[in-house]
C-alpha cells in the first residue's frame, strides 16, 4: 500500500462556490477537512474544522443556494460544521477522481497559509500515474512526497505542538530536506513570521524528540 502527500491547489475559483465565498470573509479562518463525501445524486457533505467569526459564517451559509443543510457546533473558538452543498463540477470531478481510482484521503486534511489544501492519498501507485491527467481544469498538484503507507507514524507528528507541527510542515514543504538543501532557517522564518533563530531551535527540538523514538 502506497501513500502521495501532496497540495491541491486551486486556482481564484476554488474547489467549490461556498468553500470560496467562506475562504474570502477575512474573520473566518479553515483550518481542517474532516471528511468530504460525493453522493450517489452529486451532492457534497463535508465536516469542517473552523476558526473565528461564528456569526459570519451562519450568514454566508444561510445567504448561499448551494447550501442544502448545514449545523455548526463547537467550544473554545473551535467551529466544526457539518455541510450539504449542490453539486459543483470541479469538486465533484475531484472526488469522481478518487472513485475511479480508489484512492482513500488520509484524514483530516489541512489547508494551507496560502489556501491550498495539504492531503495524503492512499492507492496504488500505477493509479496515481494515470490519474493525474484527469485532474479537474483550474486545479494544480503539487506532490511533496511518496512512500510505502505506514499509520503510525502520524503518531510521531501528533506528539509536537501545534508550533512545532506548523514549523516542521513548512521546512518539509519548503525544502529545508531535500537533497541539496533547497531553503535556510531564515527563508522559513519569513514565511512564518519569525527570526531564522527561533526555527532553528524549535527544528532541533522536533529532531531530538523524533529521532529519540526512531533510533533504538
Amino acid at each position: 500500500m502506497r501513500y502521495a502527500k501532496c497540495i491541491i491547489i486551486p486556482d481564484d475559483e476554488g474547489l467549490h462556490p461556498v468553500d470560496r465565498r467562506i475562504a474570502d470573509h477575512p474573520d473566518i479562518s479553515r483550518e481542517l477537512l474532516h471528511n468530504v463525501n460525493l453522493l450517489a445524486d452529486g451532492t457534497i457533505v463535508t465536516i469542517y474544522q473552523f476558526s473565528g467569526d461564528r456569526a459570519a459564517l451562519e450568514s454566508i451559509l444561510d445567504d448561499s443556494s448551494m447550501v442544502r443543510k448545514y449545523q455548526l457546533s463547537g467550544v473554545d473558538g473551535v467551529i466544526h460544521t457539518y455541510i450539504h452543498v449542490e453539486a459543483h463540477d470541479r469538486l465533484v470531478g475531484l472526488l469522481s477522481i478518487l472513485k475511479e481510482f480508489e484512492f482513500i484521503f488520509d484524514t483530516p486534511l489541512e489547508f494551507t497559509r496560502r489556501g491550498g489544501l495539504r492531503v495524503t492519498m492512499i492507492g496504488d501507485v500505477k493509479s496515481f500515474q494515470k490519474a493525474v491527467p484527469n485532474i479537474p481544469d483550474g486545479i494544480r498538484l503539487k506532490l511533496l512526497k511518496t512512500g510505502s503507507y505506514e499509520p503510525n507514524t502520524d503518531r510521531l507528528f501528533s506528539q509536537l505542538t501545534d508550533r512545532q507541527q506548523e514549523i516542521l510542515q513548512t521546512a518539509v514543504d519548503m525544502g529545508y530536506y531535500s537533497v541539496p538543501r533547497a531553503v535556510t532557517h531564515e527563508d522559513i522564518g519569513d514565511e512564518l513570521g519569525c527570526t531564522g533563530g527561533t526555527v532553528g531551535g524549535h527544528l532541533r527540538k522536533i529532531e531530538s524528540k523524533i529521532l529519540a523514538q526512531i533510533v533504538p
